[in-house]
């Protein structure tokens, strides 16, 4: 199948998983994956199923971020972002893919889009899943004492992150706040998107990394080489 029509594809079957969902999100939990994904792999959809089986959540929805405040250098267009991880969710019902923050040409802030899904859908249970040093800098977000009221956090620790360091921020969190933050070690796998893009940078494989069609969809549009971003 041409790379077109399996964007194409892919987008078709997001579409249907998210119509499912609309009609029966009535008291759902419901995991929220926020990041750039850049590009997805395969630790963000470990992280995702574990985290989704050890609290029972009934969906996880991954949220691309459109243009993130804190990402300061340049990053991969929006779009083939958003499309990679429509492939790498695809056979998976549980997983959804929203694309709320890139159709938003201004800056994406988290404060926003816990606030939109609230509206959208009143009767979730939200679960915010970020990484635990993104939690121990989550004092530089916007209106970071309206996140909390909004959504439970879950802190996933991975391997490479101090979790002593990141255990006493979450109790300082806890108390200045009386955030709702669990704090939850990942045994998922070492891979970043930083090192993905240095292989490929490096004309190295890739493969058992990503997922096939991501593999696919990089090499098509010659992505992380220097090319189309």
């Amino acid at each position: 199948m041409g790379i077109d029509n399996l964007v194409k594809k892919a987008e078709m079957i997001n579409t249907n998983k998210l119509e499912r969902f609309k009609k029966n999100d009535s008291n759902m939990k419901v995991g929220i994956m926020g990041g750039t994904f850049d590009p997805v792999h395969y630790a963000h959809l470990a992280t995702a199923e574990f985290i989704r089986d050890k609290y029972k959540l009934d969906k996880i929805l991954f949220i691309p971020s459109g243009n993130p405040p804190h990402k300061k250098s340049n990053i991969t267009s929006k779009y083939h972002r958003y499309n990679m991880v429509n492939f790498a969710t695809m056979n998976n019902e549980d997983f959804l893919v929203s694309d709320l923050e890139i159709k938003r040409e201004e800056k994406t802030y988290t404060i926003d889009t816990l606030k939109y899904l609230k509206e959208t859908y009143k009767k979730i249970q939200i679960y915010f899943i970020t990484g635990a040093d993104a939690i121990c800098d989550i004092e530089t977000w916007k209106d970071v004492d309206e996140n909390f009221k909004l959504a439970t956090f879950i802190a996933a620790t991975r391997p490479g992150i101090s979790l002593l360091r990141a255990q006493e921020k979450i109790e300082n969190l806890r108390n200045k706040y009386n955030a709702n933050i669990i704090n939850v070690y990942v045994p998922s796998l070492d891979i970043s998107s930083t090192y993905i893009r240095d292989q490929l940078k490096a004309n190295k494989s890739v493969r058992y990394l990503v997922p096939e069609d991501v593999e696919k969809y990089i090499h098509d549009n010659q992505l992380y080489k220097g090319g189309e971003k």
